[in-house]
């Protein structure tokens, strides 16, 4: 096998996915695609993952001024990258363009990010879901392909079927943050016969920008007796 994928990678060599340069190896950047990564690392909000401005080990333990003075309906919120003008583009390859594979390294990057989290405990990892609609147009859930990759590499259970969409939305990034909560508000469930009692739960999304969509999955799984509701996301953007 090892003389095959040699053979292979000669023939058709590892390519960055973001720019197509030669690679040493499958799923990954090239050097000067990755270092054009910002990456998300401390000092950041213990609560909702926000980075904070002012880099002092101090800040490790701290609370943003949002979560300071209001009760945040997730236990914690992480991301692995900035949502910038340079990211955006493998981001949406995921999404749109039929690159699953690139899920590969975004998982990796996540487990990473996502320390605290799985450090507190994790019992079940469940993507937000799509509508039949979008499902049918993209023929995959990038969320779920994330959570299925962040199982391989914690060992912890994914349930892509857990949540489901109960109707069909507007695309969030057209909307206003306003519009956003009553774009989607009400429109997902569990999907019957799912048990997710008493389960530390985390939930797994590619972008988070207001938050709406991951809040409003989550007040569901609280409601079906979710012990706590964790997210996780490969990217988001600042405030």
């Amino acid at each position: 096998m090892n003389i095959l994928k040699l053979v292979i990678n000669t023939l058709l060599p590892p390519r960055c996915i973001y720019c197509g340069q030669i690679t040493t190896s499958e799923h990954t950047l090239c050097t000067a695609c990755f270092q054009k990564i910002r990456f998300i690392s401390k000092p950041y909000c213990k609560v909702c993952g926000q980075p904070f401005e002012t880099q002092s080990e101090l800040l490790n333990k701290m609370l943003c001024p949002d979560c300071a003075h209001q009760k945040r309906i997730t236990r914690m919120n992480r991301a692995a990258i900035f949502y910038d003008d340079f990211s955006k583009k493998a981001l949406l390859a995921l999404k749109f363009s039929d690159k699953p594979e690139n899920a590969k390294l975004f998982a990796k990057w996540m487990k990473t990010a996502g320390k605290d989290i799985f450090d507190a405990g994790v019992d079940i990892i469940v993507p937000v879901p799509l509508s039949y609609q979008r499902l049918f147009t993209r023929h995959y859930n990038q969320s779920a392909v994330l959570a299925l990759e962040l199982s391989k590499l914690t060992g912890v259970e994914a349930d892509v079927f857990c949540l489901k969409k109960s109707r069909h939305t507007k695309p969030q990034s057209a909307l206003n943050a306003k519009a956003r909560l009553k774009n989607i508000k009400n429109a997902f469930e569990l999907k019957h016969g799912a048990n997710i009692n008493g389960k530390r739960v985390l939930l797994v999304d590619d972008i988070m920008t207001t938050g709406a969509t991951l809040a409003e999955c989550a007040k569901v799984l609280y409601k079906e007796g979710a012990a706590s509701v964790d997210t996780l996301t490969i990217a988001r953007t600042l405030k």
